[in-house]
């Protein structure tokens, strides 16, 4: 932990919080306190902004080809150190080191992608239909913007929001969430040691969210906000953002619908909702949350699931074997806790699990609840833990409606051998993504986001700098 920067970083330089704040940072394994970091309040934000400000203009003017050679030192940077980052990541997040790497690989990733995008942003020329001008179509970028990303997967969120802002010529202030800051500024200075100039990149550790993030949405300075998080806060946001008309991107919560049908292979879809439910101890907004699963095969489907989430190793992340780790903190544990007596309340059996253990730490056991009452408290709340609540159906048009009523909208699975009911099934299902037979939707060169309040535009793939960019129109007459 000595070598982890804890200051804020403003304009290229390491700063303490105006008035002298710092907030632990916890090991959800243990409970123990890591370090202490800066803890950033208005003051902090502001100075902030005035770097990314003051740097738009020469940042905006760079070549792209600059600042796709940054993106890519930084990504060879973080693939030279995935073992660092890993331990980084599992000591304050809690997730198993063998998913912490495969986060950093997955975190690099968008940066070489929008390294290969940074140089491919585009623009037009056409004479318009009455003959009169030419349309010269530009693209610029947006200008400074405000990136707020969530804890469980506190490198990735960040290279996906920082990769594009960079290639689209965009400087940034970033907000990390304080129960996993070490990541973010770890990243900070890696794109530092790359060679990003300073005041592109600034990077405000806080517990006082409002204070700082208020402010600068309405002042008007700030020309856009990405938020990764909770439809609540997504939508608290979006009120502060309207004063100044701050451009938004929000990848909200989700409420993800895993579906089997009766001709489904049964071993793809164990498989898979291995992957949909268990990624990150349940602890993401692509978590399958409700498993609808055909009457015919439900009891068998069930009973293969609870034995592999029975069979799983729960224990620190750090330690060999160990295969489940922490919840992110107590809190975030008593909410699977109480979704879980609740639906059990109901009349829920619980296959495996379903009990708190004993001891320090954040843990709770890999869950398969079976016969849940379509009443229950999870079915309409993002659970993020690792409970599998399973229901029964007997036909696509009950399924449908049941998997379709909810306000999110984020990702489904559909598990079916017939090519007609998976297409059929895929484009009725109101999400944004679909994992057809596999348990996993999320890459960097795949547009990612939803639909209803699970959020508005995408992040990653091709779109993903548009996001960060703005058309311009020039008029030329024809001469």
């Amino acid at each position: 932990m000595t070598d982890t920067p804890t200051q804020l970083f403003i304009g290229g330089a390491w700063v303490d919080a105006a008035d002298g704040a710092t907030m632990p940072v916890d090991d959800p394994a243990t409970g123990e306190i890591l370090c202490h970091v800066a803890d950033a309040g208005p003051k902090d934000a502001k100075l902030a902004e005035e770097a990314a400000v003051q740097a738009q203009e020469a940042w905006a003017r760079t070549a792209p080809r600059v600042r796709s050679e940054i993106l890519r030192r930084a990504y060879e940077i973080i693939i030279e150190r995935t073992d660092e980052l890993a331990h980084l990541m599992t000591s304050e997040m809690g997730k198993p080191l063998a998913e912490a790497r495969g986060e950093v690989a997955y975190a690099a990733e968008f940066f070489r992608w929008f390294s290969e995008e940074a140089v491919r942003i585009d623009g037009g020329l056409a004479t318009l239909p009455d003959g009169r001008n030419r349309m010269l179509l530009s693209r610029r970028p947006v200008g400074p913007c405000l990136l707020i990303t969530p804890w469980n997967f506190p490198l990735a969120m960040g290279t996906r929001k920082i990769g594009p802002a960079v290639a689209a010529g965009c400087t940034m202030l970033l907000k990390p969430a304080p129960q996993t800051p070490l990541s973010s500024l770890a990243l900070a200075a890696i794109l530092k040691e790359a060679g990003l100039p300073d005041g592109v990149l600034n990077v405000v550790t806080t517990s006082r969210a409002g204070e700082v993030c208020e402010p600068l949405l309405r002042g008007g300075r700030i020309r856009k906000l990405s938020f990764t998080g909770s439809t609540a806060v997504g939508q608290l946001l979006l009120a502060q953002s309207a004063e100044a008309v701050v451009r938004t991107s929000m990848e909200l919560g989700g409420n993800a619908p895993f579906v089997v049908f009766e001709d489904a292979d049964l071993d793809k879809a164990v498989d898979g909702a291995m992957v949909a439910k268990m990624r990150n101890m349940g602890e993401a907004c692509t978590a399958a949350n409700r498993f609808f699963v055909h009457r015919s095969v439900a009891e068998e489907f069930g009973r293969r699931l609870a034995e592999r989430m029975g069979a799983l190793v729960v224990g620190p992340g750090t330690r060999d074997g160990v295969d489940v780790g922490p919840l992110i903190d107590r809190r975030g544990r008593a909410k699977v806790e109480e979704l879980v007596a609740d639906a059990v309340e109901r009349g829920a059996q619980v296959l495996v699990g379903g009990r708190t253990p004993e001891g320090a730490g954040c843990f709770y056991p890999p869950t398969v609840l079976a016969g849940v009452d379509p009443g229950s408290r999870l079915m309409d709340t993002e659970i993020f833990g690792p409970v599998a609540a399973i229901l029964t159906f007997d036909d696509e048009d009950e399924v449908i409606r049941r998997a379709n009523d909810t306000p999110w909208g984020l990702v489904g699975y559909v598990f079916t051998e017939g090519l007609d009911r998976a297409l059929r099934v895929s484009e009725r299902l109101e999400v944004g993504m679909v994992g057809l037979n596999t348990g996993l939707v999320s890459n960097p060169a795949a547009p990612f986001g939803g639909v209803k309040q699970s959020g508005l535009g995408r992040e990653g793939g091709r779109v993903g700098i548009d996001e960060f960019l703005e058309y311009q129109y020039l008029a030329v007459p024809v001469r």
